[in-house]
């Protein structure tokens, strides 16, 4: 089969205004010791519904864009749009994934889905419908008012992508949220997420160290230098959906993986 090919950006391929668009964007941290530059500019757009994975060493600021995209912290020049709008506080349009699931103790799993529901005072009955059949696409059913304790570790995790969810936002953001569990429970893990992309074709954008679960999910891989980060290149996948896991045996798909490799082994450890 051929080898995928390597491409930066092309602006000509995007159909209708971007999802998310990112101009020119840095960020330097002020510390005692000086300035520490985390991104130098950064240029890319995301499609409506498309899912974007971004990799790269660690401490290259991949964590920093996500919350620049957020609307967590300010960039230092550049700007972020999302759906059209200059982003200079948290969207209500997004939803955001950690790597730690965050789930109250004392809040039963449909309680702990609901609470940007409460904090945003949305409509309950509506947003409870919403919930429940969230649940059922993420394999929760029947642990509703379980709490967290109670739950795995994959299941706290499926419980916290329901709740980025529960308000219909049109983008999600993730920073690396299956980075503390077991590889089989990863691998479960990516199947619900490509479920859940499918089925609710929102536009996700995904921060992992892992190169196979970039290309497993992904759309577009955006692979990205080090300290201070900027895009490497820019990988399209050209598999298609659904994707099984004996997928990741085929030549298209390894070609790809060493490909995103080749930028981090001759330097050393992605991790």
């Amino acid at each position: 089969m051929t080898a995928p090919k390597l491409r930066l950006v092309d602006e000509a391929k995007t159909a209708g205004p971007p999802a998310i668009a990112i101009e020119k964007l840095t960020k330097t941290y002020r510390t005692a010791d000086g300035d520490v530059p985390s991104l130098t500019p950064i240029d890319l757009d995301i499609r409506d519904g498309e899912f974007v994975a971004v990799v790269g060493p660690s401490g290259c600021g991949k964590s920093t864009l996500l919350k620049l995209i957020a609307g967590l912290i300010q960039p230092s020049s550049g700007g972020v749009t999302v759906a059209g709008k200059p982003v200079v506080e948290p969207p209500d349009d997004v939803g955001i994934v950690f790597q730690n699931p965050v789930l109250l103790a004392w809040r039963s799993v449909i309680r702990n889905i609901m609470m940007p529901v409460e904090v945003r005072r949305l409509d309950h009955a509506s947003h409870l419908a919403r919930a429940q059949a969230l649940i059922k696409t993420a394999g929760l059913t029947g642990f509703e008012n379980k709490y967290p304790w109670q739950l795995s570790g994959g299941m706290q995790q499926r419980a916290a992508i329901c709740r980025a969810l529960v308000h219909d936002p049109k983008i999600v953001l993730m920073d690396e949220p299956f980075g503390a569990l077991d590889a089989l429970t990863r691998e479960r893990m990516n199947l619900q997420l490509q479920r859940i992309h499918h089925e609710t074709r929102k536009t996700i954008l995904l921060i992992t160290h892992s190169i196979p679960e970039s290309v497993f999910l992904a759309d577009r891989v955006v692979v990205m230098t080090d300290r201070p980060g900027a895009i490497a290149a820019i990988y399209d996948v050209p598999l298609p959906r659904p994707r099984t896991l004996d997928m990741m045996g085929a030549p298209v798909f390894t070609e790809l993986a060493r490909q995103v490799r080749s930028h981090f082994y001759s330097q050393g450890n992605i991790d």
